[in-house]
């Protein structure tokens, strides 16, 4: 048995049951409108921080964890509330987070000083911590069918990419009409409706509720996640690795998750059960989406740099030329469900991964000058790509998860998403820095100290540039824009790499779309990590 129990039907629904009749579709709606509301927030303050800057006038370090604190902390609490949500209820845990995501953002907007709106930020990761997952795990319960829950992955997925692009362009319009605080307020009528909504429509579902909740191995996850996130964070912003706060953040990380990993494999009732790893296809999943994303997510923020900074487009022309990525991760998410049947996780995956390395070959023909039609196939091409690898590994993540386990699975596979975009800047950004300073280091007419300065960005190279004028000006701007292009050739490469190993590792999911009934998925067995003593752990299904 899965051991995954429903609440009874309200009385206006009666006989329409998780997973049965039309009112799962529109629980699809309510999940989707909950994910569009994470995905925007997660990107709508990037484009205000400008004025955030002129009007609450953070220091550098207030600044730094204004943007930061909502994934950090949202990163940090997934298991924590996956797991939850899996023992006290993932309707219960999702309205909460409903409730308080509404509360946050009446705070944020309203924020008189940056320490307001540092907190605020915080009870918004934590909100969204709260509903990420439990749309994953009540999206499970309530399509038992593979092929239907394809499509509603599919569907939720192609939210996801809506979200992350609308941010941007939602913000910069809101700003062009109103305050910064705009861009915050806009999520507490949609969180009115969702309430009452959400309550009427979500099925009520718990795992099982054996034991007692392990709140010192949920703390640990937490703290673990945290120190690592932050650690990641740190090395992607350009920190030293050596540094005292990077090295402690990491450490302290490493160790509490560790010692988390080594708690559960001793518990009889885990708070995560290791033991799904132990499925290839949950693990290489897993492993895929952390790929996917260390390859691509530092490759988009110094996509939007090339953008700006060397062609000189502004904020709105870049979004606008990053738009046909995101119709064509839509796309692939709605396709997703036949690609899915007709070719298996298998091929879906490893033929993403192909696509979404070849969209980066693609791109590395960008140069000193705008190719409209290289930049158009090349984002095409990526969106599909990585939309595609991204929807068959969750999906087959989550197939391979147990009902019960549902909360813990989907957390798995959020975090996973967030520790690879970690990991991607960090990576990439410093593959990208290394090909980047060496051109800077002897620049003809330009002294050694503003050579040294010019090396950190193309930003501050073009600041040193100006305020050298001239022609030593001119010539460090046209060999930091060379360096850049060269650079940006440097870190495609890498990325192509990182992907086509993606590529074998999705060798190891199942070639074919299984479709058997829930129950006997559910009841397959898993093979058990051994305990201390040497005996095989009871796979607990």
């Amino acid at each position: 048995m899965s051991g995954t129990t429903t609440a009874a039907a309200p009385q206006g629904r009666r006989g329409s049951g998780a997973g049965a009749g039309a009112n799962r579709w529109l629980v699809l709606v309510v999940l989707c409108v909950s994910l569009l509301l994470v995905a925007v927030d997660a990107t709508v303050l990037h484009v205000a921080v400008p004025a955030v800057t002129e009007d609450l006038t953070p220091g550098a370090i207030e600044l730094l964890w204004i943007v930061d604190i909502y994934p950090l902390v949202c990163a940090s609490l997934l298991i924590l509330f996956g797991t939850l949500g899996d023992r006290v209820g993932r309707r219960r845990v999702l309205l909460l987070g409903y409730a308080l995501f509404g509360v946050a953002s009446a705070v944020a907007a309203l924020a008189d000083s940056a320490q307001v709106l540092i907190a605020a930020r915080a009870l918004l990761g934590v909100g969204g911590a709260m509903i990420m997952p439990a749309t994953l795990s009540i999206l499970r319960q309530v399509f038992p069918d593979r092929r239907e829950r394809a499509l509603a992955i599919g569907v939720w997925s192609a939210v996801a990419a809506v979200g992350a692009a609308v941010g941007p362009l939602l913000g910069g319009f809101l700003l062009e009409h109103f305050w910064w605080g705009s861009v915050f307020l806009i999520n507490i009528p949609l969180m009115l409706v969702s309430l009452p909504i959400g309550r009427l429509l979500l099925p009520e579902s718990t795992g099982e509720r054996d034991g007692p909740w392990d709140v010192v191995g949920a703390l640990m996850a937490a703290g673990g996640l945290f120190g690592l996130v932050l650690g990641v964070k740190r090395l992607g912003g350009g920190q030293s690795p050596l540094g005292a706060t990077t090295l402690v953040a990491l450490a302290v990380g490493a160790a509490l998750l560790v010692g988390f990993v080594r708690r559960q494999r001793r518990r009889t009732k885990p708070l995560v059960d290791l033991s799904m790893f132990a499925r290839p296809a949950f693990s290489t999943s897993v492993g895929c989406i952390v790929l996917a994303m260390l390859a691509l997510v530092g490759l988009e923020l110094i996509a939007a740099q090339y953008l700006q900074l060397v062609l000189g487009l502004s904020p709105l022309e870049t979004g606008l030329r990053l738009l046909p990525l995101t119709v064509a991760a839509m796309a692939a998410g709605l396709g997703g469900s036949k690609l899915l049947h007709r070719f298996g996780p298998r091929r879906m995956v490893c033929a993403g991964f192909c696509l979404t390395a070849a969209a980066v070959v693609v791109l590395t023909g960008m140069g000193g000058h705008a190719d409209d039609g290289l930049l158009l196939s090349g984002f095409v091409l990526l969106g599909f790509g990585l939309e595609t690898t991204l929807f068959g590994a969750y999906e087959s993540m989550l197939n391979e998860a147990p009902q019960s386990e549902a909360g813990g699975a989907a957390a798995i596979g959020e975090t996973s998403y967030q520790l690879g975009a970690g990991m991607g800047i960090a990576l990439l950004g410093t593959v990208m820095n290394a090909a980047y300073a060496p051109g800077l280091s002897s620049v003809r007419g330009v002294p050694a100290a503003d050579g040294a300065a010019a090396s950190h960005s193309l930003g501050e190279a073009y600041e040193v540039a100006a305020r050298l004028g001239g022609p030593a000006g001119d010539a460090l701007r046209a060999a930091a824009r060379d360096s850049f292009v060269h650079g940006l050739h440097v870190t495609l490469l890498v990325s192509a790499g990182l992907l086509l190993l993606g590529a074998l590792a999705a060798l190891r999911l199942p070639r074919d779309m299984e479709c058997g009934a829930p129950a006997a998925r559910a009841e397959r067995p898993i093979p058990a990590p051994r305990d201390p003593a040497g005996v095989g752990a009871d796979a607990r299904r």
